[in-house]
């Protein structure tokens, strides 16, 4: 592809379970994938190893020598000013500089500054480019996975907050008295509705996988679907943390619609249902009710395109959302 003037787009996605790479063309098209697995509860330098590594698969893609910008989003909190992140669910990053680290791979141009986004403002300037919340003014679009992410539309355009972190719901307290999240605020909606949250009180109600198969979220929506009442217990508690947090945020910004992807949306119809039953609960305002919730657009390339139209909206290229802080 060198020398034939087509715009590259490069994207990594960093969250607790997987590390995510593509190259992206302008219409938000993805071109070429790699990924390794987040060795989350090792030390700081194995992580950004294996970062390193998906840029390296990558940079073997003939289109990498098109590469106009490249957008990093990160579980967070981010700190888009200084450039560092401090994941939640990645113990070992703390103030890391990942975007000092990042610019100083030798097959980036000299030239090419990093954009870090959070990732969950990444999923929501993807799915208001080309997905669920496309043409949508005033929307909360979520991450639920092995964390709990989210991000804000407001008056069409993506608000990602002073230091990037705006929308941050996977930590507003849901339950005064409940579990301790990992950020260490008790009762926060991840602590209850992250797939690991789903995990482990499905396991705590006396659910165990089938021989084989890994204990994770998406086992317990296997099993709800068979009708397990331990695992449908599991998603209702999700459900009713969600929808909580959903009611919260409609109250403080008016909300016409909420787009939730990750890991967890695949359950689809076993979170969906119960969540919109909760949300009825929750949101009775006149301005609150009849927001509609529904599955992420673009599935899990969110977090990847996202980043890309960051990118591309800091280098002033490409048909990409507008953000602001």
């Amino acid at each position: 592809m060198k020398g034939l003037n087509v715009m590259v787009y490069g994207a990594l996605d960093i969250g607790g379970t997987k590390i995510a790479g593509a190259l992206v063309d302008g219409e938000g098209r993805i071109v070429a994938r790699a990924r390794r697995a987040t060795p989350a509860r090792e030390p700081a330098g194995d992580v950004l190893a294996a970062v390193i590594a998906v840029l390296d698969e990558l940079a073997t893609h003939p289109a990498w020598g098109e590469l106009s910008c490249l957008g990093i989003a990160s579980a967070g909190p981010v700190d888009t000013v200084a450039g560092t992140v401090s994941p939640v669910n990645i113990p070992g990053w703390r103030d890391f500089p990942l975007v000092e680290h990042v610019r100083a791979h030798p097959g980036l141009p000299r030239d090419l500054l990093p954009v870090l986004i959070g990732d969950a403002v990444a999923m929501t300037a993807a799915e208001h480019w080309l997905g669920a919340a496309r043409g949508i003014d005033n929307a909360l679009c979520m991450v639920v996975s092995t964390g709990v992410g989210g991000g804000l539309v407001l008056d069409g355009r993506v608000h990602a907050g002073r230091t990037g972190n705006a929308g941050h719901i996977g930590h507003i307290t849901v339950d005064l008295n409940g579990p301790r999240c990992a950020c260490g605020a008790p009762g926060c909606v991840e602590a209850l509705a992250s797939g690991t949250a789903i995990a482990a009180h499905a396991r705590a109600l006396g659910w165990t996988a089938p021989s084989g198969v890994t204990p994770n979220a998406a086992a317990v929506a296997t099993a709800a679907r068979c009708g397990d009442r331990r695992a449908l217990a599991a998603y209702a508690r999700a459900a009713q943390a969600l929808a909580a947090a959903i009611a919260a945020t409609a109250a403080l910004v008016e909300l016409e619609r909420v787009v939730i992807g990750g890991g967890v949306a695949q359950a689809g119809d076993v979170l969906f249902a119960p969540l919109r039953r909760c949300l009825a609960d929750y949101a009775v305002l006149d301005f609150t009710r009849d927001i509609t919730v529904v599955p992420a657009g673009l599935a899990l390339d969110a977090g990847l395109i996202g980043a890309a139209a960051a990118a591309s909206a800091a280098a002033g290229t490409g048909p990409v959302p507008v953000l602001h802080p």
